[in-house]
């Protein structure tokens, strides 16, 4: 197995790797078999982006999030060499406004340029109207995994299935929504300038007044390996209680 090891802190678990007998390749000799992300949820999410569809397996890396006695970097990999770890496959949202696309595995967002002044959009969900007019500083399409993120720091909950949409400080104080994964949601934006963000992507979309923008959910998927670890409530617990 060709395995590519990406993220920060890359000399503390290289030592591991080589252990344990496995192959890692440079950027540039190919696509890999897998993807090690060492890092956090930005790590993971940027790999996603240039490697679309490459299995990854998302390691936290101990310095900045430590790791509970279950999920040490030695107990992941010999979970990964035995076939142990969980596969899921995450889905990921698609964005389009004119000939220009954005993709997303956590979220797409449409945010106010100007930070003193809101913007005003319509929404639409498979094609039916659901809100005439909104004023709010952003609108957020959120995926499940998406959820613990942006789409929560603005709601205050999650969801497990479905797309959430988010109205942060909006005017008619608009409550969030959980919709079908299969729905369309299109956004025409009624005043703006605004852009569009999809997750870590450095690169934004201008939004310009009376601009549509249609998200809805992208055939393509994310695969990862060991995502309950990576996820893992007790992991989180001592990242968030250090001191």
């Amino acid at each position: 197995m060709k395995i590519l090891l990406t993220g920060c802190f890359l000399d503390d678990i290289k030592p591991l790797l080589k252990r344990k007998k496995i192959e890692l390749i440079s950027k540039n000799a190919g696509n890999p078999d897998l993807i090690i992300t060492h890092g956090g949820d930005g790590s993971l999410l940027g790999m996603e982006r240039q490697y679309p569809g490459v299995a990854k397996l998302p390691i936290r890396d101990k310095r900045t999030s430590p790791l509970c006695s279950n999920h040490s970097y030695e107990r992941v990999i010999d979970n990964l060499l035995a076939g142990k770890l969980s596969k899921t496959k995450l889905i990921k949202l698609s964005g389009k406004t004119g000939n220009r696309k954005i993709l997303g595995m956590n979220d797409i967002f449409i945010h106010n340029l100007k930070k003193v002044n809101a913007i005003r959009y319509r929404v639409w969900i498979n094609d039916e109207l659901y809100l005439k007019e909104v004023a709010s500083d952003c609108l957020g399409i959120a995926t499940p995994h998406g959820s613990t993120a942006y789409y929560r720091s603005i709601t205050k909950c999650i969801f497990r299935t479905g797309i959430g949409l988010a109205f942060s400080n909006s005017r008619e104080h608009v409550d969030h929504i959980v919709i079908p994964e299969n729905a369309v949601v299109k956004i025409q934006l009624l005043r703006g300038p605004a852009f569009i963000v999809a997750d870590n992507n450095p690169k934004s979309i201008k939004f310009e007044t009376g601009d549509i923008l249609i998200v809805s959910m992208s055939p393509a998927k994310a695969i990862i390996y060991g995502l309950d670890v990576f996820m893992c409530p007790d992991c989180r617990k001592l990242r968030h209680t250090k001191i």
